[in-house]
């Protein structure tokens, strides 16, 4: 009897050990091994569609540009206009954005981006880059996330001297083809073995400062680092800490808004008082204070989210399999968008793991995340106009002030700083809360609460003297700046209207000097006619 209990014990236990080794972690997926004709410094995306025709073809969707979900879309519309319907506004937009970005270049022009073809057009059409003089008022660094080129450039003119040379001496056709060197395959492949590789500087230096090394990263992680290459929180390097204007990736203290934060003040050359030695991007005319840009945080905010954190790649949700026109070929779709504008689209990607569901259920519990972050991102952003405004009162106020007045001052400027920060976070991550439910819920949150803040030390440093001119709806207080542009600041009669634009400078008035890569002060060269489209942002 002992002997037959012994038995049964040992075949449980080795019962239980095949169970826990059917949970171990799948092995890593080989990836396919190619040797092709392709340059190892190509750059240009047609000279892969020979070789690889599926995939071409599904990199060539990337030119739709007219299919909208719920919140975002493929239109470009202006993201400030919630007035004018599509294409030219939407529903789901943001009043305030050429107010809070008031002195920096976003004011003039922030439209909803396009597909990845579209890339080096829409950068070259939009009103923040200076089209009216020989300066671009951007460094070269812009073309960092729009071309392949980059590694080219930067072995042609130095590491120490490419990334601040002045972006308008590369928008010529000599230099880059509008449409054949956009976001596409080699800034993500071997173009000799289709190896997925990292070609962005900014993230290669990130990923060493925290000891890792790419080429020995698994072929999942790459699945996303790849993506990670331009969806990210990102800054100008200032000349003080190496390279002028080098993208720097702020990771150094994690990935998380109040880390990033908190990096930012040790890596600048601010010279303001309270903000000595902080990184800032420009200075707000309008409450004289020293602020972040920050840019479009995907991969941060995704990395320690619900898919993220169960190892679910960016390509498993915007690269799924597909299949082709003849409905027997099977590729990864190299349209990079999201799945919620077609139920293929939710079907190939989303029910892939959650197959118990319908596409409409999908659909709506996505739609039902972004309502919530969207509803709270205009209160936040509506919030940090007030507390730019509480500034801008108590900076000029001349009735008594608090003992004080001095360093409440420059603690409400930081918290002014930090609640649009956090604001611009969310605004700027493009799932619109998707990618991390409960991070984007607490940055609103936390946004809020700096800049009522920063209110209430304004008020303070006033001994509330401020109070009776923020009574009442912001919108009131200070109106949206709808319609702001280059030319407008030409204007005297036009920086008069709203009693923000009267902090900015008078612009000289110049004509236009470039049409995309055209100079206009010189003969075009012939070219085919193609249909007007529409400029998007980065």
């Amino acid at each position: 009897m002992r002997k037959h209990l012994i038995i049964a014990g040992l075949l449980v236990l080795s019962g239980i050990a095949v169970v826990m080794s059917g949970c171990s972690e799948a092995e890593e997926p080989l990836a396919p091994t190619y040797k092709t004709s392709i340059a190892k410094n190509e750059t240009k995306a047609s000279a892969f569609k020979s070789e690889f025709p599926n995939q071409y073809a599904t990199y060539e969707r990337n030119n739709e540009s007219e299919i909208m979900t719920e919140y975002k879309g493929s239109i470009p519309f202006r993201k400030n206009d919630n007035v004018n319907p599509l294409p030219k506004g939407f529903k789901h937009s943001q009043p305030y954005l050429k107010n809070l970005w008031m002195g920096y270049p976003f004011m003039y022009e922030y439209n909803e981006a396009r597909g990845h073809t579209y890339a080096v057009h829409d950068i070259l059409a939009i009103d923040r880059i200076n089209r009216y003089g020989e300066q671009a008022g951007l460094p070269a660094t812009c073309w960092n996330c729009k071309t392949p080129k980059i590694p080219e450039w930067v072995a042609q003119y130095g590491d120490d001297k490419f990334w601040s040379l002045n972006f308008n001496d590369f928008r010529g056709k000599d230099k880059i083809d509008m449409k054949d060197e956009s976001i596409s395959c080699s800034y993500c492949h071997n173009p000799e073995t289709m190896e997925l590789q990292i070609s962005s500087f900014p993230l290669a230096e990130a990923l060493e400062r925290q000891g890792k090394n790419w080429k020995e990263m698994s072929r999942n992680e790459m699945r996303s680092l790849v993506c990670g290459q331009c969806h990210v929180e990102y800054y100008f390097k200032e000349a003080k800490y190496g390279s002028n204007k080098k993208p720097v990736f702020p990771w150094d203290d994690g990935m998380d808004t109040e880390q990033m934060y908190e990096y930012y003040k040790r890596v600048g050359a601010s010279t303001a008082e309270g903000f000595e030695g902080h990184f800032a991007d420009w200075v707000h005319p309008v409450s004289n204070i020293p602020m972040l840009k920050a840019q479009h945080p995907e991969y941060e905010t995704w990395s320690n989210g619900t898919h993220g954190a169960a190892g679910v790649a960016c390509a498993d949700c915007h690269m799924p399999y597909t299949r082709m026109e003849d409905g027997k070929k099977k590729t990864s779709n190299h349209q990079w968008t999201s799945p919620l504008k077609t139920p293929e689209g939710i079907d190939n990607a989303c029910r892939q793991c959650h197959s118990d569901k319908t596409a409409d259920y999908l659909r709506e519990r996505v739609v039902y995340t972004q309502k919530k972050t969207f509803e709270n991102l205009l209160s936040a952003q509506d919030m940090s106009v007030k507390a730019h405004e509480a500034v801008r009162l108590a900076n000029e106020w001349d009735g008594a002030k608090h003992p004080q007045y001095k360093e409440l001052m420059i603690q409400s400027k930081d918290l002014v700083r930090k609640g649009q920060f956090f604001w611009d976070m969310l605004s700027a991550e493009n799932s619109i809360g998707f990618h991390n439910p409960s991070k984007a819920l607490d940055t609103a949150q936390k946004s809020l609460e700096f800049s009522q803040q920063a209110i209430d030390l304004a008020m303070q440093a006033t001994n509330y003297g401020i109070g009776p001119a923020l009574a009442g709806d912001i919108k009131q207080i200070v109106p949206p700046i709808l319609e702001w542009s280059r030319e407008m600041q030409m204007d005297p009669a036009e920086l008069a209207k709203h009693v923000w634009t009267r902090y900015l400078p008078l612009l000289p008035k110049t004509p236009q000097l470039w049409d995309l890569q055209d100079r206009l002060d010189q003969p075009a060269a012939p070219q085919a006619e193609t249909a007007a489209t529409p400029v998007a942002s980065r």
